[in-house]
């Protein structure tokens, strides 16, 4: 199953509220933003991070 672009993947209510809290509301909006950056936000753990990654890889797109 392909995850879209136009929707962030199922991952932790803390990381997706740092995200929306960063104004990133769909996953095509992540593609290049650097994992560090992403990282420092608060709630945002390992876990959401490798998640977001693999939804990414899914289009041939990934973190920066």
């Amino acid at each position: 199953m392909t995850s879209s672009l136009d929707t962030l993947p199922k991952i932790g209510a803390p990381a997706t509220r740092a995200l929306h809290g960063a104004g990133y509301t769909t996953l095509r909006q992540l593609a290049g933003v650097p994992r560090a950056d992403l990282a420092k936000l608060h709630g945002m753990g390992p876990k959401a991070l490798g998640i977001l990654q693999a939804a990414l890889e899914q289009h041939n797109l990934g973190l920066g």
